[in-house]
């Protein structure tokens, strides 16, 4: 039951599923959610696939136009939460300031050219490497597009759970204080479920799964030493930033697969 509230409280605080009821707050349940993280990722990538796959199965639309759908999803199902920090992140990036000035500038309401420039960039990637991937589409892009969300939330939460904060208030230090030693060990049991999803489907399914995951590590190797240098540690800002880049990221790498693996 605790897991089922902490799933729960990813949704009302990370999509835009309406979930109505009001939910403890305990760190108990806070924990539980950090937990299930991969899992809310799993739920909008199911959801991706699903549309994905009723849209070229069903449907006479052109890739571009199932291309365009898909690419207002990613954006629609999280209500743009993650995208908002990429904005204020980029702004205080690009602002060229000190850790303490780019804390700030996080902080202002406001959104500076470099915010609206680099979502434009951004976006313009993403739906680039979406469109690509639908003209190669094969059986197996569903259950790699699926994994592209649930690799992300595997690296927002380790981030939060391991990394140190920039500031001691904000939604990233309101889920912190409820991380345990244990809170990520359960991500090495949704991993290794995948995994073995992926061979019994194909083995070079599984392969192709495991240059993802790489990938995903690698992004994670690197953006953990940078956020410490760029800004001191993580906020909410950062956190959603680092969602947004390493899923485009792997739509990169996802974009290349089709292309020189799976052609």
């Amino acid at each position: 039951m605790n897991s089922w509230i902490g799933f729960l409280i990813n949704l009302q605080f990370f999509t835009v599923f309406p979930i109505k009821k009001q939910l403890p707050m305990d760190k108990k349940y806070i924990h539980r959610a950090i937990q299930t993280f991969p899992l809310v990722g799993l739920f909008l990538g199911l959801i991706l696939g699903g549309v994905l796959y009723g849209l070229v199965e069903w449907t006479p639309f052109s890739p571009l136009a199932i291309a365009f759908v898909l690419w207002t999803l990613t954006i629609a199902l999280t209500g743009g939460l993650h995208l908002d920090g990429w904005i204020d992140a980029s702004d205080a990036f690009f602002s060229y300031q000190d850790k303490e000035r780019r804390l700030e500038i996080m902080k202002d309401s406001r959104t500076g050219a470099f915010g609206v420039i680099s979502v434009i960039v951004l976006l313009a990637a993403r739906f680039i490497w979406m469109y690509e991937i639908i003209e190669r589409i094969n059986e197996w892009t569903y259950f790699l597009i699926i994994m592209v969300p649930f690799l992300s939330k595997c690296v927002m939460g380790y981030l939060l759970s391991r990394m140190q904060l920039a500031k001691k208030e904000g939604l990233g230090a309101f889920f912190q204080s409820a991380v345990r030693k244990n809170s990520l060990h359960i991500y090495w049991i949704y991993l290794l479920l995948s995994f073995a999803i992926a061979y019994l489907i194909d083995i070079n399914l599984m392969a192709l799964f495991a240059i993802m995951g790489i990938a995903a590590l690698l992004f994670l190797l690197y953006i953990k030493r940078k956020i410490i240098r760029w800004f001191g540690g993580i906020t909410g800002d950062v956190l959603g930033a680092s969602v947004e880049g390493v899923e485009v990221w792997l739509w990169l790498i996802l974009w290349l697969l089709h292309y020189f693996a799976m052609g």
